[in-house]
């Protein structure tokens, strides 16, 4: 765990799969469950738009109940962070690196315990990315 200049903590996993294969497991509203423990469901309130700068929508949380959100920063191929019922979360992020990609999350200071729950996030990611790519390549 990492503060950064914008004061916020940052976790990362180094992914053996291109920095595409990553993006596409992040935007995937409907993968957002398999990944983020903290997640039983989200849903966009215009899913043929697909997840965009200014995108709202619910993500159902483990108590069951809804809460609103709004994607305020998006930059294609690169990372999205999120407001939830109008509160900073979490930024997420995806580079290329020698031999894969790296995957970021970072968390407003005052979330700190969150970065452990986004540790577990990167690894179901990597599992499901690399999952994925292996189908797609006959492996």
């Amino acid at each position: 765990m990492r503060l950064n200049l914008n004061s916020m903590l940052t976790v990362d996993r180094v992914i053996a799969a291109p920095q595409h294969a990553v993006w596409d497991v992040l935007v995937d509203v409907g993968q957002w469950p398999r990944w983020g423990p903290s997640v039983t469901g989200a849903r966009l309130d215009a899913p043929a738009d697909g997840l965009r700068l200014g995108a709202t929508g619910r993500v159902h949380t483990p108590l069951g109940i809804p809460v609103p959100f709004v994607i305020t920063e998006f930059d294609a191929g690169r990372h999205w962070a999120w407001a939830v019922a109008g509160v900073p979360a979490t930024r997420h992020g995806v580079t290329a690196v020698p031999g894969g990609s790296r995957l970021t999350f970072a968390v407003p200071w005052w979330a700190a315990p969150y970065c452990a729950i986004c540790a577990i996030a990167l690894r179901r990611i990597e599992r499901i990315v690399i999952d994925l790519e292996s189908g797609r390549h006959g492996g």
